[in-house]
């Protein structure tokens, strides 16, 4: 007699091929089944199929910006985007914790300290962290050189972003390259040690250089940094010091932005996490990683959202203009910013943290004109069917936006306000994937190839205009003036006219 068939675990996926008949059974872990599991599943070529479908390698899996695909395994942080802020859950707990019981109670620096480690710490352990990393935000006197190159107009973020890149160069101790590729995955003792001391570096020079590009803007000379004042104090002080005896920041403001960095300190793969372990996953060196991620964020779907907020509020104007614009966002021809979240599909809930932080702000410094104009958008959104049948609450962007620009900070700052606390969060996903069992493993996604099959090259004066239709498929000549345009004109040697 023939062995009995062992039927399908229960936690496991029947998939049927249409095309050829064969069933296969893929196993589900986590919720989760592996996309690589569908190689297996081949047919034969079709007749007049393209070579580039591949058919006979096995499925691809297609996700077009990764509304479903997990690439890897995490006990960081979570969202709960079903959750929402008043459900009894908490929709994104750092490492369980929930982030509304951190922002009441814990401070900046001890939930850097949790994110990247994975507990809470002790007072000594806390005291070593805490000390390392303030100790670390000074920075080279040869950086100054790299800030004062900049133009005075130039944006922070690409500021932010050049600096932590050549951040890298001033350690080669740090650098995978000169020192071995293995130089984080050891997970020996001294592994783990060089780690910290580069993560010690980023986390504290991050306000530093925060700071610089601030005071680039302003025409100012740097600040060292002080020594006594907490993580947030001092990155105020670094802003705003202009040689005032006894100089202190305001406690609440200092307090409102260790809350604010608390909120923002992580948020799960978001394109700029992503980013940040997509560059990590070549083993390049972290400053590298930090610097990627910060041109990810640096986006106007990333980075500019709470920017955003205010730009609309401004175009509204007052609270009687409310009802106007929704009416234009309803015809499709204004966007809401600061409603909505892509993982969220109730409410954010860091909106209810950020909403009694705003409070506080506001009593301090004074009402913000914007206030009337975002309640009055905020209870008209709420109160329609429209958007509440969309699931369109108000998200951390709405609020952070109105606190930031209360503070004073300019608005094309408001990224580098993301930036600050991000870098924890990216640092705490970077680490975790040095670490993970089996190694790095270098991320390849696939394509799915419609372009031109094989065809043979023609030489220039034996082509025509036929092939490419449209004009992104031509390239497009720039106009040109002053300089430019008399030069065209002139006569010199060399000079190419085609």
């Amino acid at each position: 007699m023939g062995k009995q068939a062992t039927p399908p675990s229960t936690d496991s996926l029947s998939v049927t091929d249409n095309r050829t008949g064969r069933s296969y059974t893929i196993p589900i872990t986590n919720n989760t089944i592996p996309a690589t599991a569908f190689k297996v599943i081949k047919a034969l070529k079709k007749p007049g199929e393209r070579e580039e479908n591949e058919t006979e390698r096995g499925l691809r899996v297609s996700d077009k910006g990764f509304l479903n695909t997990a690439v890897i395994t995490s006990e960081i942080t979570y969202i709960d985007g079903e959750a929402g802020g008043s459900s009894g859950r908490s929709a994104g707990p750092y490492r369980g914790y929930p982030i509304e019981q951190l922002a009441e109670q814990s401070s900046f620096l001890e939930v850097a300290y949790l994110l990247i480690y994975g507990a809470l710490p002790t007072g000594p352990d806390f005291k070593v962290f805490e000390g390392e990393v303030m100790k670390h935000t000074f920075v080279h006197v040869d950086a100054e050189g790299l800030f004062k190159s900049f133009r005075y107009d130039a944006h922070p973020m690409a500021i932010l972003c050049s600096a932590f890149s050549a951040l890298g160069s001033f350690y080669e101790e740090a650098n995978p390259s000169l020192r071995g590729q293995n130089l984080f995955t050891k997970t020996d003792a001294e592994s783990l040690a060089n780690m910290d001391k580069q993560i010690y570096r980023l986390i504290g020079k991050a306000t530093t250089f925060a700071a610089m590009a601030y005071r680039v803007r302003q025409g100012r000379p740097f600040v060292t940094p002080p020594t006594g004042l907490s993580y947030t104090s001092g990155f105020l002080y670094q802003m705003d010091y202009l040689g005032q005896d006894g100089y202190k920041p305001s406690p609440t403001l200092a307090k409102a932005l260790d809350v604010l960095f608390i909120l923002h300190a992580d948020h799960e793969l978001n394109a700029s996490c992503t980013t940040v372990l997509q560059t990590g996953s070549s083993l390049v060196d972290p400053y590298s990683c930090i610097a990627a991620g910060v041109a990810s964020l640096y986006g106007p779907l990333h980075g500019g959202a709470n920017e955003a907020v205010i730009r609309m509020l401004l175009a509204i104007g007052s609270p009687d203009n409310v009802p106007g614009y929704l009416a234009a966002v309803k015809r499709r021809e204004k966007v809401l910013s600061g409603f909505g979240h892509r993982v969220y599909k109730t409410s954010d809930p860091r909106s209810f943290v950020i909403r009694k932080l705003a409070d506080e702000v506001f009593k301090e410094i004074g009402r913000d004109e914007l206030l009337d104009t975002a309640m009055a958008l905020h209870d008209a959104a709420m109160a329609d069917e429209y958007f509440t049948s969309r699931r369109l609450a108000p998200n951390v962007d709405f609020w952070s936006g109105l606190i930031y620009r209360a503070m004073g900070f300019p608005m094309d700052f408001f990224p580098v306000l993301f930036v600050v606390p991000r870098v924890v969060g990216w640092l705490a996903h970077w680490r975790q994937m040095m670490l993970q069992k089996g190694g790095v493993k270098i991320w390849r996604p696939k394509q799915v190839y419609v372009g031109e099959a094989k065809r043979n090259y023609v030489p220039i004066d034996k082509r025509t205009d036929d092939s490419c239709q449209g004009l992104k498929f031509k390239p497009h000549p720039v106009p040109h003036a002053g300089q430019g345009k008399r030069n065209g004109l002139a006569e010199f040697h060399a000079k190419t006219r085609l």
